[in-house]
C-alpha cells in the first residue's frame, strides 16, 4: 500500500511521487492550507493539502488525530525558512495528490506527545502508549539487542533450545505460578522460575552450547525493576569454566552495546569478591561510579560509653560502619532527618552523624554532633583517620545486625552519592562480582538456604566444608553488575552426583525430597555429566539501562502493574464454575464469600 516509510523520505526523493501509510499525529489549518503530520514507526512527514486537490482537501478537513491515511503525493523542498533541521525529514515536505482515509479515530484517552500522562492510564490503553515515539525507540532498541546477542552466540557455536514452559514445582527461591491439570486431577504445573534444570540436562545431552531468549516467572512482589514474567537470555556450556565463561560473554555484552549503542565500555571488566563488595559497598551489586565508599569502625567502638555503638561492635553477628560524605556539612537539618527516614526502609532505626567543623578539634566545638560525648578521643581520631575526613564534611554511622547496616548504609550512599553529585562522572561501569558464599543461614527456620541456587558448585577444595562447616564455602558463582544493576549472573554447576548429595545434606533437603523433586536431575549426573556452567541476563534490565528508562515496564510491550495485573485485558479475571470444575477446582473463603 505504501512505497516508503514516514520518516524515510529524504531530499533524494525530491520530485519523486511517493505513498505513504500512517496516523494523523496533528492537523493544523493555516489559511485555507492544511497540514497533516504523518505518522508511522520510522518517523513523521509533513504533508501539504491545499485546495487544488479538492477531493483530498474535503477529507483532510474532516481528519483528526490518529486517523489512520494513505497519501500520494509529490516529495518537494520546504519553503525557506520553514525548514526543521531536528527531524531527519524536515527539510522536505509532500503535497498531496491523493488522500484516503482507511479508518477514523475516536478522540484519543491523552496526547500521544504529552509525557505527564498517569502511567495507570498508559498501561490501559498500551495500544495507544506504544505508538509514542519513546515507546517505538524502546521496542527497536530491545530487538536490537535481542538480535546482536543471537548473532554473537551463533557465531560462538552457540545453538538456541527451547524448554517447557509447562514444568513441575521446584525451590528456586521464589513462589512459583501453578497451573492446574485437567487431565490429573489435583495437581499442577508450575511456570518455570528459569530453564536451569533444563538447560544442565541438555549439557549431559551433549548439545555443548545452548542459549535461548526465555520467558521466566515468579510470584513475587514487585518494583522498578521487576515483572511476574520477564526475559532472559540464557545460556550454558560444557567444558568451559569460570574464566572462560565471564570472558565469553564479557565480550558479547561488549559487542552488543558498541554495535547497538556506539558505547565503548571497557576491554576487561573489573572483578571484586563479593565479600570486598559487602564490606565497601554494603552491596554485591555496587554502582562504581558513586565515589562513596563505607568503612568499618567497630574495633574502635567496643568500650565506648555509647551502647548503640558498642552493642553491634561486640557481637559476632554485628556491624559498625562509617560513611564520609564531603563537603556534608553543608546538609540541613531537614535533609539529614529525611535520610535517617530513608535508611528506617531498610532496618535501620536512626542515623547517627557526625559534622566535620575542625578535624583538629576532637570534642563538641570541632564535632557538631549528639554522640561526641559518648565517645572517647581514641575513637574519633581513629574515625576521622579511617574515613580520611577534613573540615565541612559529615559523618553518617550504621550500628545493627550486618545485613541491615549493608543494606542502610549501602542504600544510603547510593542516595547520597547521586544526589549530591559524589560520581566519577562515567557513563558506564561494568562490574564483575565472584566468590559469593555457598549459603546464607536463615535463622529463622534455623538452617541454611543456598544463596543462589542448590547446584552452584563449590570452589575447588571447598567441598570438604560441606558437612562441617558449610558458611566457610565459596562457590563458583559471578554476577556482572552495571551502574549498579545486576544484569547477568551464573555459575559453574555440580556436575557430579556425590557433590550434588553433599549439598543437599547441607541445605537439610532430605533423600525423600531431594528424590521427589530433583530424582530426575541426580540420576542424569550419574550417566556420563560433562563440566559445565552459564549465565542468564536479565534482557529487560539490560534494555532499560541502555534506554535510561526508569522502569523495565518501558521496555515490555504489555507489562503488568506493581501488582501484577494489567490494566488493559483486565488480567487476572475471575472465571465460570464450568472452567473451574473441569480443573478439579471449588473456590473458597474469597474476597466475595467474605464480602457476603
Amino acid at each position: 500500500m505504501r512505497t516508503h516509510y514516514c520518516g524515510a523520505v529524504t531530499a533524494a526523493d525530491i520530485g519523486n511521487t511517493v505513498t505513504l501509510c500512517g496516523w494523523a499525529h496533528r492537523r493544523r489549518d493555516h489559511g485555507g492550507v492544511i497540514f497533516i503530520d504523518l505518522r508511522d514507526r520510522e518517523g513523521t512527514m509533513q504533508v501539504v493539502i491545499d485546495p487544488d486537490t479538492p477531493d483530498a482537501f474535503r477529507l483532510a478537513e474532516d481528519v483528526r488525530s490518529e486517523f489512520v491515511l494513505k497519501i500520494e503525493g509529490l516529495v518537494r523542498p520546504r519553503p525557506a525558512g520553514t525548514e526543521n533541521p531536528n527531524m531527519p525529514t524536515g527539510m522536505v515536505e509532500l503535497l498531496t495528490k491523493k488522500l484516503d482515509v482507511l479508518n477514523p479515530s475516536l478522540t484519543p484517552p491523552f496526547q500521544l506527545d504529552d509525557e505527564a500522562v498517569n502511567e495507570n492510564i498508559r498501561l490501559q490503553y498500551r495500544y495507544l502508549d506504544l505508538r509514542r515515539e519513546p515507546m517505538q525507540k524502546n521496542l527497536k532498541l530491545r530487538y536490537r539487542v535481542s538480535k546482536l546477542m543471537r548473532d554473537y552466540l551463533d557465531t560462538h557455536g552457540f545453538m538456541e533450545v527451547e524448554t517447557p514452559m509447562l514444568t513441575r514445582s521446584t525451590p528456586e527461591g521464589a513462589r512459583d505460578y501453578l497451573v492446574p491439570s485437567r487431565v490429573h486431577d489435583g495437581m499442577f504445573y508450575a511456570l518455570p522460575q528459569s530453564p536451569q534444570l533444563f538447560k544442565q540436562l541438555l549439557m549431559v545431552s551433549g548439545v555443548d552450547r545452548y542459549f535461548q531468549i526465555t520467558k521466566c516467572f515468579r510470584d513475587e512482589d514487585l518494583r522498578a525493576d521487576r515483572q511476574p514474567e520477564f526475559t532472559q537470555v540464557d545460556l550454558e556450556t560444557s567444558f568451559m569454566g569460570e574464566e572462560e565463561i565471564m570472558n565469553l560473554v564479557e565480550g558479547m555484552i561488549r559487542d552488543m552495546m558498541k554495535k547497538a549503542q556506539d558505547i565503548d565500555l571497557p576491554a576487561a571488566f573489573p572483578r571484586m569478591t563479593y565479600a570486598e563488595a559487602m564490606h565497601r559497598y554494603g552491596s554485591d551489586k555496587p554502582d562504581m561510579r558513586v565515589t562513596l565508599e563505607i568503612v568499618d569502625v567497630g574495633d574502635v567502638m567496643k568500650d565506648v560509653a555509647f551502647k548503640v555503638f558498642s552493642g553491634p561492635a561486640n557481637d559476632p553477628k554485628g556491624r559498625v560502619a562509617a560513611l564520609r560524605i564531603p563537603g556534608g556539612a553543608a546538609l540541613t537539618r531537614s535533609e539529614i532527618d529525611g535520610y535517617t527516614e530513608f535508611v528506617k526502609i531498610y532496618g535501620a532505626k536512626g542515623l547517627a552523624y557526625i559534622k566535620v567543623n575542625d578535624v583538629s578539634q576532637l570534642n563538641e566545638s570541632g564535632l557538631q554532633s549528639p554522640i561526641v560525648k559518648n565517645l572517647s578521643e581514641a575513637a574519633l581520631r581513629a574515625v576521622m583517620e579511617r574515613t580520611g575526613a577534613a573540615n565541612g564534611d559529615l559523618i553518617f554511622f550504621g550500628a545493627d545486625r550486618a545485613k541491615v547496616v549493608n543494606d542502610a548504609l549501602g542504600a544510603l550512599r547510593l542516595k547520597v552519592g547521586h544526589e549530591k553529585g559524589h560520581v566519577d562522572g562515567r557513563a558506564w561501569a561494568p562490574l564483575w562480582v565472584v566468590d559469593f558464599p555457598m549459603f546464607e543461614y536463615n535463622e529463622d527456620e534455623n538452617r541454611w538456604d543456598a544463596l543462589h541456587h542448590p547446584f552452584t558448585a563449590p570452589k575447588d577444595g571447598h567441598e570438604d566444608w560441606l558437612a562441617t562447616d558449610p558458611g566457610r564455602c565459596l562457590s563458583k558463582a559471578y554476577d556482572m553488575v552495571l551502574n549498579g544493576w545486576e544484569v547477568g549472573g551464573g555459575s559453574v554447576r555440580i556436575h557430579k552426583q556425590d557433590v550434588q548429595e553433599k549439598v543437599f545434606a547441607a541445605l537439610n533437603i532430605g533423600e525423600a525430597e531431594r528424590r521427589e523433586k530433583f530424582g530426575f536431575l541426580l540420576d542424569a549426573l550419574q550417566y556420563g555429566a560433562p563440566p559445565h556452567g552459564g549465565l542468564a541476563f536479565g534482557l529487560d534490565r539490560l534494555v532499560t539501562l541502555m534506554t535510561g528508562a526508569e522502569s523495565i515496564r518501558d521496555v515490555i510491550a504489555f507489562p503488568k502493574t506493581q501488582r501484577a495485573s494489567c490494566l488493559m485485558t483486565n488480567a487476572p479475571n475471575v472465571v465460570d464454575e464450568k472452567q473451574l470444575r473441569e480443573l478439579h477446582i471449588r473456590l473458597r473463603n474469597t474476597a466475595a464469600d467474605r464480602a457476603a
